[in-house]
């Protein structure tokens, strides 16, 4: 008796569950793994061609009579082996399919049984031609029609040649075109679902590969910032007459500001003189931290050759400017602290002008640059000049993260705020005067991101 046309449609989606949960448990089980990796052992084939032969049976099972016609899905088991599986698997579910359509008898029955094998069959062959590869989704639908296709063809022969009282028509229309298309959509959802679980592993692989490799750098980049503060003084030297305090924070772990107080077993001058140097490198990261390297090993070497600011200066531009293939460079202000002449010689390598603030006085001078940034050209010149100092002067040495440094409006920290704090904390020691600075810009900047190293120096004439 035909079933109404609800309780069709509820039997259908009943199907379409079971494939889905078969789908589910069948890529979550270890067999599915070795499929994948294209080496199943024969007891896994074995076990496969029993689970997928069980799908056959129910397919068998589960028929809904359309049209006065029992409809199935019985050849989906084995289509599913013989695709996902190969043709060994494919062909013994689909044995298994037929043995179980001979034992329930009925007329017809040979046509009926026959259908499993080839479908398993073919489908394994399939799996052979695609290199043992799962097909898309959209050709494993459109090899279930070709397949089934035939699988009617057959049976439509097989039954002519048994002398069935059926017309031809009648069997297409209420048997073949029906069962072509439930198995069609449930071979759809079943590759629908293990393509949609391959890409799942596929994304995570690529996380896990990401979180490994970011681990990595991340730990180079610790150990590159280790080494890079190691190039930083650890503690600064002092001279009679000066205080001197510098800080750098890098904006990334790695940065390519850098600053330095040469040791007199450095600089061959008297015990009177040491040199005092900043400087910032264009560009962010581990190749600003590679150049910084390189140029302050040059920049030092020349200052020990030299005692001249603008000699050593001179002879480190054309070697730095060999060396960076990428164009980069670096500003420098680089000066000699002399406590008998009460001066500084320096030479400004387009870097921010430091602002000298003389005692008693609320205004700074600007020590402008004196030539280009060092690297930028190889025969640039450099002019030194010299500046008389007295108790109580102020020289605030700076890289641009400083006056850069930007809030949540994107407002910029800018020299006039440095300005009132420097004049605020002038009665400080040079150190206090660094934590001022420093505490000023972060209150300003409310922990936003800055995407520029913030490096300081104060010297503070006694």
């Amino acid at each position: 008796m035909d079933l109404s046309l609800l309780q069709t449609f509820l039997m259908l989606f009943e199907m379409i569950c079971v494939v889905i949960v078969f789908a589910y448990l069948f890529t979550r089980s270890r067999f599915f793994l070795e499929v994948l990796e294209h080496h199943p052992l024969v007891s896994t084939q074995i076990i496969l061609v029993v689970i997928f032969g069980c799908l056959s049976i129910y397919g068998l099972s589960s028929g809904v009579t359309f049209s006065g016609a029992t409809v199935n899905i019985r050849d989906l088991g084995p289509i599913l082996a013989g695709l996902t599986c190969g043709p060994y698997v494919g062909l013994g579910a689909g044995l298994i399919g037929g043995a179980y359509r001979l034992s329930m008898g009925g007329s017809n029955v040979m046509a009926a049984a026959i259908g499993p094998v080839i479908a398993g069959l073919f489908s394994g062959l399939i799996y052979l031609f695609n290199k043992r590869e799962l097909l898309s989704t959209k050709r494993a639908i459109i090899f279930t029609i070709i397949i089934e296709s035939f699988v009617s063809a057959v049976a439509l022969i097989i039954r002519a040649m048994g002398g069935s009282s059926s017309s031809v028509w009648t069997v297409i229309v209420n048997v073949a075109i029906p069962m072509i298309v439930l198995t069609s959509v449930a071979v759809g959802v079943f590759s629908f679902i293990v393509h949609n679980l391959l890409n799942e592993r596929k994304t995570q692989r690529e996380k896990e590969s990401l979180e490994r490799e970011m681990a990595r750098k991340d730990a180079e980049l610790q150990i590159a910032a280790e080494i890079q503060k190691s190039f930083l003084p650890e503690t600064i030297l002092q001279i009679d007459g000066f205080e001197i305090a510098g800080t750098s924070i890098p904006a990334k772990e790695v940065g390519g500001d850098f600053y330095d107080v040469m040791p007199f077993e450095v600089i061959p001058f008297n015990k009177q003189r040491v040199g005092v140097m900043i400087a910032d490198v264009s560009g962010k990261g581990v190749p600003a931290a590679l150049f910084m390297a390189l140029s302050r090993i040059v920049i030092r070497v020349s200052a020990t050759w030299f005692s001249k600011s603008s000699e050593a200066i001179a002879f480190a531009n054309p070697i730095i400017s060999r060396d960076s293939k990428t164009g980069m460079f670096v500003t420098v202000f680089y000066c000699v602290l002399d406590n008998t002449a009460h001066s500084i010689t320096y030479v400004n390598a387009g870097h921010n002008p430091p602002l000298l603030i003389r005692a008693g006085l609320d205004v700074a001078e600007e020590l402008e640059a004196t030539g280009i940034a060092i690297g930028a050209m190889d025969d640039a010149p450099y002019e030194q000049k010299e500046v008389t100092l007295a108790s109580g002067d102020l020289l605030i040495l700076y890289t641009d993260g400083v006056t850069e440094a930007v809030n949540d409006k994107e407002e910029m920290f800018e020299i006039p705020r440095l300005m009132d704090i420097v004049l605020a904390s002038r009665s400080l020691t040079a150190q206090e005067i660094v934590d001022a600075i420093i505490k000023s810009v972060n209150d300003f900047s409310q922990n936003q991101p800055q995407y520029d190293d913030i490096t300081l120096m104060v010297v503070k004439v006694r």
